[in-house]
């Protein structure tokens, strides 16, 4: 009994946990990982989600701040919508942040196309795309938004103007 006590092990006792005990321990870790890493992942395409829908809403009002700054429209890109190296201009507005103005954003990629009227030479329409960069990993959702600032998505594909409304 002293030798349990001090934690000494003799030559009788063995000391230590045996092949089966520590087999026990890893296949209880390994059950508990496999249940948590699909949740973790799952977790994390939502939370992609909602910032890529969040990222098109802020894009969305700040090109109605661009138009009423600028007056010439909407903003022919995203990169006039992003951050200057200096004052901001209509080339460079400075209401957006660089990594969603570069395109690319939490596991989404943003494509954004404005519309010039020949005849004004401003820009009245735009459409903006979010699709996920790896599908089923970064997101499932195809997202859109346009100048009439409803937000849509689609599961199947890249989402369109005629795709549905995103409920609030």
């Amino acid at each position: 009994m002293e030798d349990c006590v001090k934690f000494r092990c003799s030559s009788s006792k063995q000391c230590g946990f045996s092949l089966i005990e520590l087999l026990v321990v890893v296949a209880i870790i390994l059950i508990v990982a496999a249940i948590g890493v699909p949740q973790y992942l799952k977790s994390r395409m939502v939370a992609n989600e909602a910032a890529a829908s969040s990222a098109l809403r802020t894009i969305a009002s700040m090109n109605v701040v661009y138009s009423s700054t600028y007056q010439n429209g909407f903003a022919p890109s995203l990169v006039a919508l992003g951050p200057s190296g200096g004052a901001p201009s209509s080339a460079s507005a400075d209401l957006i942040d660089g990594l969603l103005a570069g395109g690319t954003r939490n596991g989404y990629t943003f494509s954004y196309v404005a519309t010039i009227n020949a005849g004004s030479g401003t820009y009245e329409t735009f459409t903006v795309n979010a699709d996920p960069t790896t599908l089923g990993v970064t997101g499932q959702r195809y997202f859109y938004v346009d100048q009439t600032n409803v937000l849509r998505f689609n599961l199947g594909g890249q989402a369109n103007a005629s795709s549905q409304p995103v409920p609030k």
